[in-house]
C-alpha cells in the first residue's frame, strides 16, 4: 500500500498491486486493473518511487553480502 494525495488534497492509500498504468496529462492519472482511475497530485516518477520503496520494504532488499543472495 502506498500513500498518495488526491487532486483535491484528500489523502489516499492505494494497493500498488492494482496499478495498471500511470499517465501524466498534465495531472497524474493512475488506471487500476479494475478499470477505476485515480487522479493524484504526485508525479508519475513519485508514484513509481513509492511503489518501489514499498516493494523493497515488503520483500526486503537483497544484499550481495548476505549468504544466499548473489554469492
Amino acid at each position: 500500500m502506498i500513500a498518495l494525495t488526491r487532486i483535491n488534497g484528500s489523502p489516499l492509500v492505494l494497493n500498488s498491486d492494482l496499478i495498471e498504468q500511470i499517465e501524466s496529462l498534465p495531472d497524474t492519472i493512475i488506471r487500476l486493473t479494475n478499470g477505476h482511475r485515480v487522479v493524484v497530485r504526485e508525479t508519475p516518477d513519485d508514484v513509481v518511487a513509492r511503489v518501489v520503496a514499498f516493494q523493497r520494504r515488503v520483500n526486503g532488499t537483497m544484499d550481495a553480502g548476505t549468504p544466499g543472495h548473489g554469492e
